[in-house]
This record gives structure tokens, C-alpha cells and sequence, in this order.
């Protein structure tokens, strides 16, 4: 057998219907769709939540609603990795209002998370409102402190 000789089963390949081809072809003049109405025009599918004049199922559903709803309760960190602390010299207490001063944080008042990346060389305490184990361990490990802010 050669790549020449292999040809596909059979009803495995149809020819596709030519409508439109004039009467003769069996599907000229309305091709198959009939004549007039909506499913007779191009673009008939209609649209994705059209219920034939009834009021949409979205639109019967009360307000906030769709992806762009962000829920009113979410809370969102300011990241600092370990590797950003190394700047502070040994001892010190870092809390979210030092993290603001040195440029690490936005503002003082957002929430506070230290990630585990990079490694931390001096013994810190640190005063945040949420940390990772790794970066727990490694703070642990240096001979620094961790302390949970209370979130409110």
C-alpha cells in the first residue's frame, strides 16, 4: 500500500449541498428555507437570549447581575514579597505604615499580605493582616516575629 492508494470509506466524505443554483438544481430560488419570515433571511439564527417576544430570563432577574458586579464586602491586598524587606535593618517592627513610608504599599490603610518569594536575611518583626507559610517559616527561621493585624 502506498500514500497514493489511500482513499477515505465510503460515506465518510459528502458534498456539500449548492443552493441558490437556479430551479434545475432542486434547491434554487427560496434554497430550501421556504418562502418569507424570519427563518427565510440571512442572519436568522436571532439573538443569543431572544425568547420570541416573552421578557429575556436576564432581563426578569433583579439588578447586579454580570460579570462587572464586584461583591461590596471583597477585600484586596497590597503584596510585599521577602525579598523587598531586606531593606530594613535588623529589629525593626514593620507594620503597614513603615511598608507606605519606604514605597512599598500604596497607603497605610490597605490590608497587608507578605508573600514567601525570595529569602529574608535580617530578624524582623512583622506586624501584617495576612501572610503565606513559606514566608512565615523563612521570618520564623531568621529569628524574626509575625503578628496578625485583626481585619475590621
Amino acid at each position: 500500500m502506498k500514500l497514493n492508494d489511500l482513499i477515505p470509506n465510503e460515506g465518510a466524505r459528502k458534498t456539500r449541498k449548492r443552493v441558490g443554483r437556479g430551479t434545475a438544481a432542486g434547491q434554487g430560488k427560496t434554497c430550501g428555507k421556504g418562502t418569507k419570515g424570519q427563518n427565510s433571511r440571512s442572519g436568522s439564527e436571532g439573538k443569543l437570549y431572544r425568547q420570541g417576544g416573552n421578557l429575556p430570563f436576564y432581563r426578569r432577574l433583579p439588578f447586579m447581575r454580570g460579570e462587572g458586579f464586584t461583591p461590596p464586602q471583597q477585600i484586596t491586598y497590597d503584596e510585599v514579597n521577602l525579598q523587598q524587606l531586606n531593606r530594613f535593618e535588623p529589629g525593626t517592627v514593620v507594620t503597614p505604615e513603615l511598608l507606605a513610608q519606604e514605597g512599598l504599599i500604596k497607603k497605610a490603610q490597605n490590608y497587608v499580605v507578605v508573600l514567601g518569594s525570595g529569602e529574608v536575611q535580617n530578624a524582623l518583626s512583622l506586624r501584617v493582616h495576612r501572610i503565606s507559610k513559606g514566608a512565615r517559616q523563612k521570618i520564623e527561621a531568621a529569628g524574626g516575629s509575625v503578628e496578625l493585624i485583626e481585619i475590621s
